[in-house]
């Protein structure tokens, strides 16, 4: 597991991406600290850093929630929400407790860190100001193959064709089709691409693996946070009076996948 912060974590908000730099350099701080002798000459040393990193990333989410709030970026509340079950989860870890292994505990709290914040900057913070309203969305020509995303790999690039197409005949119905079966149409193209999703990072994934590449722990945490989000949908759940609702989680997934092909596929070497 990496503690440092990578290109592929730039955001492009200069104060969000210096305080990710900061999480991740109080983050190795810690790592570094453990590396020596844990004693009782040290413990105190380093729960006050424990404790420093808490601070510093309830800070972060107050700049990071204020930003987005401004530029009514629309996964706002989702934010909100994911942020809050951080902080539940790093506070229910309290290494001064008293527990017999506070090394472990330690450790167990460094690793959940790491790969929250990885996860949560991959799969939610680099779509900060990138989302557009659902009435620009819908007004906008529908989705396309760009030649930007092609990536060199012929697996991979025609796996994300299909996924785009998948996308663009989803947008095309809701903002064009007005036929009485629309909204049930677009329940089962949206379960097909939840599908066609997975089997996509299985894919990539093991190419990646067949080339020994070295980002894969990474690029894996990226897709589990795409892959989380989209088991916690209800696709029958969607009102089908609410055509917006809708538009916004496509919207979401396309801009999503988009973004991750130009930043963090565009990494994976060629054969």
């Amino acid at each position: 597991m990496t503690y440092t912060f990578t290109d592929d974590c730039i955001i492009g908000v200069e104060q969000i991406d210096e305080e990710h730099r900061g999480l991740f350099q109080l983050i190795g701080e810690l790592h570094d600290m453990l590396a020596l002798d844990f004693d009782r000459d040290r413990y105190d040393e380093i729960c006050d850093m424990v404790e420093r990193l808490k601070r510093y990333t309830v800070e972060h989410f107050r700049h990071e929630e204020a930003y987005m709030k401004e530029i009514e970026h629309p996964e706002l509340e989702l934010q909100r929400r994911q942020h809050m079950e951080f902080c539940e989860k790093i506070d229910e870890m309290d290494i001064r407790s008293g527990e017999s292994d506070q090394l472990g505990l330690v450790n167990e709290l460094l690793t959940y860190l790491v790969k929250w914040l990885y996860r949560h900057i991959i799969g939610s913070d680099l779509l900060i100001g990138k989302l557009v309203t659902v009435k620009e969305w819908k007004q906008r020509e529908d989705c396309a193959f760009q030649e930007e995303y092609v990536i060199g790999i012929s697996l991979i690039d025609e796996e994300h064709r299909e996924l785009i197409r998948m996308l663009g005949e989803i947008h095309h119905t809701i903002a064009y089709d007005n036929a009485a079966d629309k909204h049930d149409r677009i329940i089962d193209a949206l379960k097909t691409l939840q599908a066609h999703v997975k089997t996509h990072f299985q894919d990539e994934e093991a190419y990646m693996e067949s080339v020994h590449y070295d980002g894969l722990e990474l690029h894996r945490l990226a897709h589990d946070a795409l892959s989380t989000r989209l088991e916690l949908v209800n696709m029958d759940g969607f009102d089908r009076t609410d055509e917006d609702e809708l538009a916004e989680f496509v919207e979401f997934l396309t801009e999503w996948i988009a973004t991750h092909i130009l930043q963090v596929d565009r990494h994976i070497p060629a054969n």
